[in-house]
């Protein structure tokens, strides 16, 4: 083998080495995401397959909204809106167990969404294929939460999620 043909071959070897590397060890994204999903399905009625979450960050805060990704499949957005009512009532009295239950009690911005939740307006919407919350407050500590909030949901939902 020619010496050029030999250093891509070793080249390749080592990629191939680094990423199966990669792929043994991993960063957990992959596994936390399979948690979410399990989690997720005992907090949320609607199917995380056949649904998106979008976080859009506002400058006061942002907006969340879940859509049906088939806008006729009824029985999504049916679901989608109910939980969404749902939330808006349990976040109205700082109450973000839910998902704490399915991120952790650690997420970001959960602890602070919590004890300052008289000082957030909290609006429900529905949308074509589902519905939307909408987070506004003039406290920039909250929204810097709310955005860390927002954050974390898209990496922990992987492509049930976009950053709006």
């Amino acid at each position: 083998m020619p010496a050029d043909a030999r250093s891509r071959a070793r080249a390749l070897a080592i990629l191939v080495g680094l990423a199966l590397a990669t792929a043994a060890c991993g960063d957990g994204t992959g596994a936390r995401q399979a948690e979410v999903v399990e989690r997720g399905a005992e907090v949320m009625p609607f199917d995380l397959d056949a649904t998106t979450h979008r976080f859009t960050k506002t400058d006061d805060g942002g907006v969340q909204a879940v859509t049906a990704d088939d806008p006729a499949d009824e029985a999504q957005v049916r679901l989608i809106r109910a939980h969404l009512l749902d939330e808006r009532d349990n976040f109205a009295r700082g109450d973000f167990d839910d998902p704490a239950r399915i991120h952790g009690m650690d997420m970001p911005g959960v602890a602070e969404l919590s004890a300052g939740y008289q000082r957030i307006s909290l609006r429900y919407s529905e949308v074509p294929a589902g519905a939307e919350l909408r987070y506004t407050t003039d406290d920039t500590d909250l929204v810097d939460a709310i955005h860390a909030w927002f954050d974390r949901q898209v990496m922990d939902h992987g492509a049930d999620a976009e950053a709006g």
